[in-house]
């Protein structure tokens, strides 16, 4: 994303000339990494794919707190987001939670790959970043990246975007079991800004139905991400893959989120429904985000 959609991955300058793309991590030198391989770097060989393994999660906020955070200068498209889920509570606003794993990054016809990294951020999505009353893009204005992957960082940073170096538990997957069915995810930032984020997730229960259907998420993770508004990043998530089909099928769930991440504060943060996926992606950055316009949010992702 710059939030992150890779969000935040990495400008094409940068992947062809940082030596560090040549490098794996010393942690995922000693960690069992639970991520498929990227099933598309082949086929999309001259551009950056990767595979990003994440719990995603819609925390409702009121439309009243979402105009006070998002910047004045961009209106929400509400009608947007009301004609895929016309049952959403009124005077209300979907924020999307993504925490995961970037696996598998590649850039396949330089055979160039990037380390795996974690991360953690709000997206809000929805936005008419052109003024057009039409297109929908996303901004995502802070994130947590892992600490031991600097060009992830830079890479969001280059976007506009506030990032901050963090440890995640575990070290190197999306998410960990606890025991049962449930699963955690935490990270601490490592500077002395106490930025912290902490994912308690459960399947839903037999007969209890998931609210945000993956329609959604799929529309509202494809769409243009920015985060001050000078360039944009197109990341294309895949739903119709080997990666979240049959037995890798997405897991709906209903957990806790606690973050004291910028700029949504503590509101929201109680149980929110959400969504286990496994999604190969194709990175489109630096684009002129104008040239994006037209968006509505309803792309397949395919």
């Amino acid at each position: 994303m710059p939030g992150a959609k890779v969000s935040h991955i990495i400008a094409l300058t940068t992947l062809l000339l940082s030596s560090l793309l040549l490098k794996t991590t010393a942690q995922q030198d000693t960690c069992s990494i639970a991520s498929l391989p990227n099933p598309i770097a082949q086929q999309y060989a001259d551009t950056p794919t990767g595979t990003l393994n994440a719990t995603l999660a819609i925390v409702p906020i009121s439309l009243a707190t979402a105009r006070d955070i998002i910047p004045s200068r961009f209106a929400i498209l509400e009608n947007a987001y009301r004609a895929l889920l016309p049952e959403f509570p009124a005077d209300m606003y979907p924020v999307l939670m993504q925490a995961g794993l970037d696996h598998d990054i590649q850039l396949a016809a330089y055979n160039i790959s990037v380390p795996d990294f974690q991360r953690f951020g709000w997206s809000f999505p929805f936005i008419d970043l052109l003024g057009d009353g039409f297109s929908s893009f996303t901004w995502a204005p802070a994130q947590m990246i892992s600490a031991d992957n600097q060009m992830a960082i830079n890479g969001s940073r280059d976007y506009g975007t506030t990032v901050y170096a963090t440890e995640f538990q575990p070290g190197c997957n999306s998410y960990e079991q606890l025991q049962g069915s449930s699963t955690y995810f935490r990270g601490q930032a490592t500077d002395n800004s106490g930025i912290y984020a902490k994912l308690e997730f459960s399947p839903l229960s037999l007969g209890t139905s998931n609210p945000f259907p993956v329609d959604f998420y799929q529309n509202v993770t494809n769409q243009p991400i920015f985060g001050d508004g000078t360039r944009c990043d197109r990341q294309i998530r895949l739903f119709n893959s080997t990666l979240n089909q049959g037995e890798y099928a997405p897991v709906p769930v209903k957990g806790t989120i606690s973050s004291n991440l910028e700029p949504l504060g503590g509101e929201g943060l109680g149980d929110v429904f959400g969504l286990l996926i496994d999604t190969p992606f194709i990175e489109y950055n630096g684009l002129d985000c104008a040239s994006l316009k037209g968006y509505q949010g309803t792309g397949s992702g395919d």
